[in-house]
């Protein structure tokens, strides 16, 4: 069993607004399949052309929160995960706090007064995705709200703290000091890749952190950005996990493990100075209905096991599970109960 509040997540909180569009609307939008970016100018009428269509959906989201939701599925444990990020005071917002209430995870929210939720278009096009995240009030989190009490008393609860990348581009500061506080008191930090524009354009950032990561997740593609960034002179996944792996460390911290999934393709963990791989569960084509959350749902089946100190081996096929179940399903969500064993 998993004890209350032993996994702490950070991140964006972001309503999806998820549809089934053509090759012609991500022309129209300027948007390339199976990418995540932020919103510019141009791509603000998505939202509501998103909106207006009979397929659409609502689903709370947010790369770190789909991570969180998916660990408390697979736990069953009420209030064994917490979350914390920004919302507005609105309907979105409302929206939001009953989905994490329902999902049994205890969210402190940060509520801004002027900005509004935070949303993200979630463009289906044969079953793969393109994300166009319009941040709004996500972008205001502020450290001001981790301090206050009620909301570090969930960082000195966690014995696990996941973040993802996109969270390097709003509060820094905010992932600095609880990746210090893990280092200082023997604790698990965890963080994503998260998106190629991450690994270019927040590397600064993203160095900074680095040695407070004891475990460190992302696709091929990002994979393969981080290295370019870096001037490795190589495309190999298990080639840049290894060398992912053993990046410094801050004092203290022992080791660092690197998991990369490649879609279809085996997952690639590299620890010790050595690469082992693990076969995803193949779907047939015909019962893929939407890739999105699909990263997310890995490291939430692959947390519900670290958490319970399980095996790299089980905490990789828990990943894998998840993530099989929610590309069956139209955005981030799951049956009732699992039935990983």
């Amino acid at each position: 069993m998993a004890s209350e509040g032993v996994l702490l997540g950070m991140g964006n909180p972001l309503l999806d607004i998820s549809a089934v569009v053509d090759d012609a609307f991500l022309t129209k939008y300027d948007v390339k399949l199976n990418n995540a970016i932020l919103a510019e100018e141009k791509h603000l009428p998505m939202y509501d052309e998103l909106a207006s269509k009979d397929n659409v959906e609502y689903i709370a989201g947010g790369a770190t929160q789909n991570s969180i939701r998916v660990a408390q599925w697979m736990l069953q444990t009420p209030g064994a995960t917490s979350y914390m990020g920004c919302i507005g005071k609105d309907k979105f917002g409302e929206e939001m706090k009953k989905n994490a209430q329902a999902a049994g995870v205890t969210a402190h929210y940060y509520e801004d007064e002027a900005a509004p939720t935070g949303t993200c278009a979630v463009c289906v096009v044969g079953g793969e995705r393109s994300l166009v995240a319009n941040l709004s009030a996500a972008n205001c989190y502020k450290s001001e709200h981790l301090k206050k009490p009620e909301n570090w008393a969930l960082v000195e609860k966690a014995k696990y703290i996941y973040i993802a990348g996109f969270f390097l581009t709003v509060s820094p500061d905010s992932i600095q000091l609880v990746a210090e506080h893990a280092a200082a008191n023997n604790k698990v930090f965890l963080m994503n890749l998260s998106a190629p524009f991450i690994c270019e354009f927040f590397r600064d950032a993203q160095e900074k952190v680095l040695p407070f990561v004891d475990y460190i997740f992302g696709n091929e593609t990002e994979a393969r950005i981080f290295a370019k960034v870096r001037g490795w002179e190589t495309e190999n996944v298990e080639e840049i996990a290894l060398k992912i792996s053993q990046l410094p460390l801050a004092s203290g911290k022992q080791k660092r493990i690197a998991v990369i999934t490649q879609g279809a393709d085996p997952v690639v963990v590299a620890e010790d100075g050595q690469v082992k791989t693990f076969p995803v569960i193949l779907l047939p084509k015909e019962k893929l209905v939407d890739t999105n959350g699909a990263g997310d749902a890995f490291v939430g089946g692959f947390l519900s096991q670290l958490v319970q100190q399980k095996s790299i081996e089980d905490c990789v096929k828990a990943g894998c599970y998840a993530a099989n179940v929610i590309i069956q399903r139209s955005g981030c969500t799951y049956p009732e109960k699992p039935d990983f064993n």
